[in-house]
Protein backbone atom coordinates (compact mmCIF):
# COMPACT_ATOMS: atom_id res chain seq x y z
CA UNK A 1 0.00 0.00 0.00
CA UNK A 2 0.64 3.41 -0.49
CA UNK A 3 -0.34 5.92 2.29
CA UNK A 4 -0.62 9.48 3.10
CA UNK A 5 -0.92 10.70 6.67
CA UNK A 6 -1.98 13.78 8.13
CA UNK A 7 -0.93 15.17 11.74
CA UNK A 8 1.68 12.85 11.89
CA UNK A 9 3.73 14.90 14.76
CA UNK A 10 0.55 14.37 16.73
CA UNK A 11 -0.03 11.56 19.60
CA UNK A 12 -2.45 9.61 17.34
CA UNK A 13 -0.28 10.14 14.05
CA UNK A 14 2.76 9.31 15.14
CA UNK A 15 1.75 5.87 16.08
CA UNK A 16 0.37 5.81 13.48
CA UNK A 17 3.32 6.59 11.68
CA UNK A 18 4.96 3.95 13.47
CA UNK A 19 3.27 0.86 12.44
CA UNK A 20 3.07 2.18 8.99
CA UNK A 21 7.09 1.91 9.08
CA UNK A 22 6.86 -1.43 10.60
CA UNK A 23 3.97 -3.09 7.86
CA UNK A 24 5.73 -5.32 5.34
CA UNK A 25 2.68 -4.20 2.84
CA UNK A 26 3.04 -0.41 3.14
CA UNK A 27 5.56 0.57 0.65
CA UNK A 28 5.70 4.14 0.27
CA UNK A 29 4.63 6.87 3.38
CA UNK A 30 4.03 10.42 2.65
CA UNK A 31 3.67 12.78 5.63
CA UNK A 32 1.90 15.99 4.92
CA UNK A 33 2.83 18.21 7.61
CA UNK A 34 4.06 21.74 8.74
CA UNK A 35 7.10 20.24 10.94
CA UNK A 36 9.51 17.35 10.19
CA UNK A 37 8.89 14.45 11.91
CA UNK A 38 12.16 13.75 12.87
CA UNK A 39 11.89 10.47 11.77
CA UNK A 40 14.27 8.71 8.78
CA UNK A 41 12.89 5.84 6.95
CA UNK A 42 13.30 4.44 3.35
CA UNK A 43 9.72 4.89 2.56
CA UNK A 44 9.06 7.74 4.34
CA UNK A 45 8.62 10.81 2.48
CA UNK A 46 8.23 14.67 4.37
CA UNK A 47 5.88 17.56 2.40
CA UNK A 48 6.13 20.37 4.22
CA UNK A 49 2.64 22.46 3.87
CA UNK A 50 2.16 25.43 5.70
CA UNK A 51 -1.78 26.21 4.48
CA UNK A 52 -3.89 23.21 5.63
CA UNK A 53 -7.17 25.44 3.91
CA UNK A 54 -5.83 25.29 0.60
CA UNK A 55 -3.73 22.18 -0.69
CA UNK A 56 -3.93 23.23 -4.59
CA UNK A 57 -0.10 24.01 -4.67
CA UNK A 58 0.78 20.11 -3.65
CA UNK A 59 -2.47 18.06 -5.55
CA UNK A 60 -0.16 17.18 -8.07
CA UNK A 61 1.32 14.63 -5.75
CA UNK A 62 -1.23 13.63 -3.64
CA UNK A 63 -2.53 10.80 -6.56
CA UNK A 64 -2.19 7.61 -6.77
CA UNK A 65 -1.83 6.37 -2.89
CA UNK A 66 -4.45 3.37 -0.99
CA UNK A 67 -4.99 5.05 1.87
CA UNK A 68 -4.97 8.55 3.80
CA UNK A 69 -4.77 8.60 7.50
CA UNK A 70 -6.18 11.79 8.91
CA UNK A 71 -5.20 12.36 12.29
CA UNK A 72 -4.55 16.27 12.61
CA UNK A 73 -6.56 17.68 15.14
CA UNK A 74 -7.11 20.33 18.16
CA UNK A 75 -8.11 20.34 21.21
CA UNK A 76 -11.52 22.54 21.79
CA UNK A 77 -10.40 24.16 25.14
CA UNK A 78 -9.96 27.84 24.65
CA UNK A 79 -10.90 27.63 21.39
CA UNK A 80 -14.58 29.65 19.84
CA UNK A 81 -16.17 27.90 17.44
CA UNK A 82 -15.02 29.02 14.58
CA UNK A 83 -11.63 28.70 14.58
CA UNK A 84 -12.62 24.92 15.97
CA UNK A 85 -14.27 24.73 13.15
CA UNK A 86 -11.32 25.80 10.89
CA UNK A 87 -8.87 23.33 11.66
CA UNK A 88 -11.37 20.80 12.82
CA UNK A 89 -13.88 20.55 9.57
CA UNK A 90 -12.48 23.20 6.55
CA UNK A 91 -8.54 21.86 7.17
CA UNK A 92 -10.13 17.80 6.90
CA UNK A 93 -12.31 18.42 3.96
CA UNK A 94 -9.57 20.73 2.14
CA UNK A 95 -7.80 17.30 2.04
CA UNK A 96 -10.47 15.08 1.60
CA UNK A 97 -12.09 16.44 -1.59
CA UNK A 98 -8.91 16.57 -4.28
CA UNK A 99 -7.78 13.36 -2.61
CA UNK A 100 -12.18 11.88 -3.78
CA UNK A 101 -11.19 13.42 -7.00
CA UNK A 102 -8.13 11.78 -7.13
CA UNK A 103 -8.41 8.80 -6.00
CA UNK A 104 -11.88 7.96 -5.67
CA UNK A 105 -11.13 4.41 -4.11
CA UNK A 106 -8.65 5.57 -1.98
CA UNK A 107 -9.52 4.49 2.06
CA UNK A 108 -9.61 7.69 3.70
CA UNK A 109 -9.81 7.27 7.95
CA UNK A 110 -10.84 10.51 9.76
CA UNK A 111 -9.71 10.12 13.42
CA UNK A 112 -12.51 11.52 15.53
CA UNK A 113 -13.74 10.97 19.30
CA UNK A 114 -15.67 9.12 21.28
CA UNK A 115 -18.83 11.26 21.81
CA UNK A 116 -19.03 12.52 18.78
CA UNK A 117 -22.39 13.37 17.74
CA UNK A 118 -23.67 15.84 15.01
CA UNK A 119 -26.67 16.66 16.67
CA UNK A 120 -25.12 16.89 20.07
CA UNK A 121 -25.41 19.66 22.68
CA UNK A 122 -21.29 19.97 23.03
CA UNK A 123 -19.74 22.00 19.85
CA UNK A 124 -16.60 19.86 19.29
CA UNK A 125 -19.10 16.88 19.05
CA UNK A 126 -21.54 18.59 16.70
CA UNK A 127 -18.21 19.60 14.71
CA UNK A 128 -16.75 16.46 14.63
CA UNK A 129 -20.06 15.32 13.67
CA UNK A 130 -20.79 17.08 11.12
CA UNK A 131 -17.39 16.18 9.76
CA UNK A 132 -17.42 12.43 9.90
CA UNK A 133 -20.97 12.76 7.81
CA UNK A 134 -18.81 14.79 5.11
CA UNK A 135 -16.19 12.17 4.72
CA UNK A 136 -18.12 9.16 4.88
CA UNK A 137 -20.47 11.09 1.44
CA UNK A 138 -17.35 12.08 -0.20
CA UNK A 139 -15.68 8.29 -0.04
CA UNK A 140 -16.98 5.12 -0.82
CA UNK A 141 -14.47 3.90 1.53
CA UNK A 142 -14.56 6.49 4.49
CA UNK A 143 -14.40 5.68 7.79
CA UNK A 144 -14.54 7.76 10.91
CA UNK A 145 -12.69 6.49 14.16
CA UNK A 146 -14.04 7.38 17.41
CA UNK A 147 -11.28 6.37 20.00
CA UNK A 148 -11.60 7.02 23.78
CA UNK A 149 -8.56 7.05 26.35
CA UNK A 150 -5.41 7.01 24.07
CA UNK A 151 -2.58 5.58 25.99
CA UNK A 152 0.93 6.73 24.21
CA UNK A 153 3.28 4.20 23.63
CA UNK A 154 6.52 3.90 21.90
CA UNK A 155 7.74 7.11 22.59
CA UNK A 156 4.31 9.05 21.31
CA UNK A 157 3.62 11.96 22.95
CA UNK A 158 0.81 14.65 22.83
CA UNK A 159 1.34 18.20 21.32
CA UNK A 160 -1.04 19.45 24.03
CA UNK A 161 0.43 19.81 27.73
CA UNK A 162 -2.23 19.53 29.88
CA UNK A 163 -3.17 15.96 27.85
CA UNK A 164 1.00 15.44 28.38
CA UNK A 165 0.28 15.75 32.18
CA UNK A 166 -3.01 13.66 32.40
CA UNK A 167 -1.89 11.15 30.37
CA UNK A 168 1.84 11.08 32.50
CA UNK A 169 -0.49 11.03 35.70
CA UNK A 170 -2.86 8.27 33.93
CA UNK A 171 0.47 5.78 32.90
CA UNK A 172 0.67 3.58 36.00
CA UNK A 173 -3.31 2.85 35.98
CA UNK A 174 -3.54 2.98 32.27
CA UNK A 175 -2.97 -1.59 32.20
CA UNK A 176 -5.87 -1.61 35.39
CA UNK A 177 -7.82 0.87 33.31
CA UNK A 178 -7.73 -1.40 29.95
CA UNK A 179 -8.67 -4.55 31.85
CA UNK A 180 -11.48 -3.26 33.47
CA UNK A 181 -13.34 -1.11 30.79
CA UNK A 182 -10.94 -2.36 27.48
CA UNK A 183 -14.10 -0.81 25.70
CA UNK A 184 -12.87 2.49 26.48
CA UNK A 185 -9.55 2.63 26.63
CA UNK A 186 -6.94 1.67 23.69
CA UNK A 187 -3.02 2.64 22.79
CA UNK A 188 -2.09 4.95 19.76
CA UNK A 189 -0.17 1.75 18.50
CA UNK A 190 -3.44 -0.53 18.41
CA UNK A 191 -4.82 2.43 16.76
CA UNK A 192 -2.12 2.26 14.09
CA UNK A 193 -2.48 -1.07 13.49
CA UNK A 194 -6.57 -0.97 13.30
CA UNK A 195 -6.17 1.92 10.87
CA UNK A 196 -4.08 -0.58 8.92
CA UNK A 197 -6.79 -3.52 8.73
CA UNK A 198 -9.28 -1.11 7.63
CA UNK A 199 -7.00 0.10 4.71
CA UNK A 200 -6.01 -3.82 4.10
CA UNK A 201 -9.83 -5.21 3.98
CA UNK A 202 -12.22 -2.59 5.17
CA UNK A 203 -14.66 -2.65 7.83
CA UNK A 204 -18.71 -3.61 7.64
CA UNK A 205 -18.93 -0.35 9.96
CA UNK A 206 -17.89 2.90 8.52
CA UNK A 207 -18.28 4.65 12.31
CA UNK A 208 -16.15 2.66 14.59
CA UNK A 209 -16.26 3.19 18.11
CA UNK A 210 -13.20 2.29 20.67
CA UNK A 211 -14.30 -1.21 21.31
CA UNK A 212 -14.32 -1.65 17.42
CA UNK A 213 -11.23 -0.65 17.33
CA UNK A 214 -9.86 -2.95 19.67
Amino acid sequence: MKVIIFGATGMVGQGVLRECLLAEDVERVLVVGRTPTGRSHPKLTELMHADFADLSAIEGVLGGYDACFYCLGVSAAGRDEAEYTRITHDYTLAAARPLARLSPNLVFVYVSGAGTDAQGRAMWARVKGRTENEVLELFPNGYAFRPGIIQPTYGATSKTRWYRVMYAAMAPLTPVLQRLFPAYVTTSDRLGRAMLRVARTGSAQRILTNADLR
